[in-house]
């Protein structure tokens, strides 16, 4: 099969591209930068792209292929401005209408197409059980989330179309546990604010198990939360940290310190999503790491 990844040059593209090519497929990584995508593997190469249109790649689908859809600039990088905000959204809107016109405009139509967004769709509910099915919010995040949703929407008339809602992704090589990491160390690890919102979390290698399984089954079609089934509160996930570092988890973060830091941005962390794995789990996928210790434990005894 030949997939085309969009964005692919992020750490869930590499490992993506590596774990596919080992599959025996081929992999066209689409990149602003095509000549700055190295340590491609055999099977796999980067092809330039404007991230606004499908000049220059639309005609490479076929019946075989599917397009997975992860562009966007970062949501987590730098005070959300009004033109850092426009960035945000517009980067995403204009990457799903490129898949769009690329889908619309080829001869023969993707076996599917895998559109990225998060969690962030439901908003701040507070203890709401939120299933695929639930309403979005209203904050900038939610915002964006149905924008760039609504912008794929489309390719329903042409291809199946999973769009996978994902919470924070566990990794050791950047994202919100790699920052944690550090004043934990120092003995100064702790909840962000109250520490009563959800923390949605999903390990590293079930993000990526949970893509491949959706991929790869036919059936799947529709929005899917990648959040892991034993989802904490943030107070709850800095104890269990703690207790997998030897480290304290008490010296809780102040909203009002991080609203100085980051202003609107706080919301990343001060805000949560209850999200179910429920969807997930029913079409078949299981778990490697559904609790928050165990999944921890690997992350960090591999450091």
């Amino acid at each position: 099969m030949r997939i085309i990844i969009t964005g692919g040059s992020g750490l869930l593209g590499r490992i993506l591209t590596d774990k596919l090519t080992a599959e025996g497929h081929e992999l066209l990584i689409l990149s602003r930068n095509p000549a700055q995508v190295r340590g491609l593997p055999t099977g796999a190469k980067a092809i330039g792209w404007d991230g606004r249109t499908a000049a220059g790649w639309g005609d490479l689908i076929t019946a075989e292929t599917a397009i997975i859809n992860f562009a966007g600039a970062n949501i987590g990088e730098g005070r959300w401005t009004a033109a850092r905000k426009k960035e945000i959204l517009e980067s995403r809107v204009l990457a799903g209408q490129a898949v769009v016109a690329a889908v619309a405009s080829a001869a023969h139509k993707p076996a599917v197409v895998i559109q990225s967004s998060a969690v962030g769709y439901y908003g701040n509910r507070g203890d709401e059980l939120l299933g695929e099915t639930a309403a979005p919010g209203q904050d900038f995040t939610a915002e964006v989330c149905v924008a760039w949703e609504q912008a794929a929407e489309p390719l329903t008339a042409h291809t199946r179309l999973v769009t996978i809602r994902t919470g924070v992704v566990l990794t050791t090589e950047g994202g919100a546990l790699a920052k944690m990491l550090t004043p934990f160390k120092l003995f100064m690890g702790g909840p962000f604010g109250s520490g009563k919102q959800w923390f949605p979390w999903i390990h590293l290698e079930d993000e990526i198990g949970a893509i491949l399984h959706l991929l790869h089954h036919p059936s799947a079609q529709g929005a899917f939360n990648l959040t892991a089934p034993g989802v904490l509160r943030n107070g709850e996930f800095a104890k269990v940290l703690g207790k997998v570092m030897n480290r304290p988890a008490i010296a809780a973060v102040p909203s009002f310190a991080l609203r100085l830091a980051l202003g609107e941005m706080a919301d990343l962390v001060l805000h949560g999503q209850r999200a179910t794995a429920d969807k997930l789990l029913a079409s078949g996928y299981q778990f490697q790491f559904p609790q928050a210790e165990a999944a921890l434990v690997d992350l960090l005894g591999k450091k």
